[in-house]
This record gives structure tokens, C-alpha cells and sequence, in this order.
């Protein structure tokens, strides 16, 4: 029998249904202004094409996937967002856990699906928003310096990993869902990050990373480690 290819459905993401409207709402005024006030047609068609291009360009930011991890997760640390491994390196985490893990830094450029996800099955315990600058989200200090979320979530098998979104040279909100003493899930939403921006997840020190420095992540998709002696296999069909 032959295979049906499954075709990828992006819905548009709930945090930019008002942005969406309203831009639609100035760019068709304008270009309805234009068109009854000036006779210059060629000028107007040149606007039009801008309007265009750029409402599809916030449109294509907010685009939503539908999308669920295709192996047993248990055991494992997902990529919460997609994007590029830009830092993994051994640094100290001061916010939390007051001492050494392994981060993991994916940038996420404004082509990228901007949702995040959590990246292990269990339980929130602390979720934390502090203000800050707008740097460069590739940059170094960007996760200490910008504003950001942390969320700390606990798996069932004892492990604590900690997310961190942080905002970007563009970014200018953070949205986190997370809430202290929920279930999380990695086939959840964590929140999302509007425009250019970084998450950074903070695994112990014996985790096995699995990605590497500069590799393309998918969110929800990518394993980035390996936190215990549990291997994952396919769902059963």
C-alpha cells in the first residue's frame, strides 16, 4: 500500500491573533487611503506589495505546529524551542540551584517557530520573571543581563532541570504558562517569546548531551540529552 505523505498544518499561535488583526487593520486602511487619494497607481501597487510582504512576515513568526515528541520521553531532556545550539558549556547557575551544570543555548532567529516547550515530563516548582536589558540573545551575557523567565521543573525519577527564556535585542515580552505545583508534559506549550530571542536549559552534570555546538533544533523534536539510563524507542502504532 502506498504511503500518504502527511501534511504539516501550522495554525497561527493564540499570542498573535491581536497583532495580526490590528496590523491587517493599518496596512488595509492605508493602502484603501492611498488608493482613493492618489492617482499614481504605480505607487500605490509598490505599497500594496510592502503591506504584503510584511504581513506575511509576522504572520509566518506566529505560525503554531501541531506537534507531538515520536518516542517514549522518559529519561530524556527535549529541545524546548527551534533553533541553533549556540553555548554547551559547564557554567554557574546562581538563581537557583546555586552551583555547576551543563547549559545548553538555543537561539531562536525570527524565522523560527517562536513557541516553547517543556522539555521533561513532571511537576513546576518555581517559575521567576526578572526585568532586564535587550542585548544581542546570541550573546553570552544575554542570560544573565536580558529580561528572562526561569521555570524549574522536577521529573518523576527525581532529576531538576531548569528553562530559562530569555529575551532578545527585538524580543520585548516574555509569555510563560508555567505555574507553580502543575503537571508538565513535553507535548505542552511552556510559553512563548515574541521575536528574536534564546532559551537556555540548565541539565546536571552527568546528563549525555546529545547535540552538538551550531546544530538545528527542533522544539519538541530534538532530543538534547540523555539524563538517566533510559534509551528512547518509537510509540507503539
Amino acid at each position: 500500500m502506498r504511503k500518504v505523505k502527511r501534511i504539516k498544518v501550522h495554525k497561527v499561535h493564540r499570542e498573535g491573533t491581536g497583532l495580526l488583526l490590528s496590523l491587517f487593520t493599518v496596512l488595509f486602511t492605508v493602502n484603501m487611503v492611498l488608493y482613493y487619494a492618489i492617482d499614481n497607481m504605480f505607487v500605490f501597487y509598490g505599497v500594496l506589495a510592502v503591506s504584503a510582504v510584511l504581513f506575511l512576515i509576522v504572520l509566518n513568526f506566529f505560525r503554531c505546529p501541531f506537534r507531538r515528541f515520536p518516542f517514549e520521553s522518559e529519561g530524556l531532556a527535549i529541545a524546548p524551542a527551534d533553533g541553533t545550539v549556540v553555548a554547551i558549556e559547564e557554567v554557574m547557575e546562581n538563581e537557583y540551584f546555586h552551583e555547576k551544570r551543563i547549559q545548553v543555548s538555543i537561539f531562536m532567529s525570527v524565522f523560527n517557530v517562536h513557541a516553547n516547550w517543556f522539555p521533561v515530563n513532571g511537576s513546576i516548582k518555581y517559575v521567576a520573571h526578572q526585568d532586564g536589558r535587550f542585548k544581542a540573545a546570541y550573546l553570552p551575557k544575554s542570560s544573565t543581563d536580558n529580561e528572562r523567565s526561569t521555570i524549574v521543573m522536577a521529573t518523576d525519577y527525581g532529576v531538576d532541570i531548569l528553562v530559562r527564556q530569555i529575551a532578545g535585542a527585538m524580543a520585548r515580552r516574555i509569555v510563560t504558562y508555567a505555574k507553580v505545583g502543575e503537571r508538565c508534559l513535553v507535548d505542552e506549550q511552556m510559553g512563548f517569546i515574541k521575536f528574536g530571542s534564546r532559551v537556555d536549559t540548565f541539565l546536571p552534570l552527568d546528563a549525555d548531551i546529545l547535540i552538538e555546538l551550531d546544530q538545528k533544533v527542533t522544539g519538541n523534536q530534538t532530543p538534547i540529552a540523555r539524563l538517566g539510563k533510559i534509551t528512547y524507542t518509537p510509540k507503539a502504532e
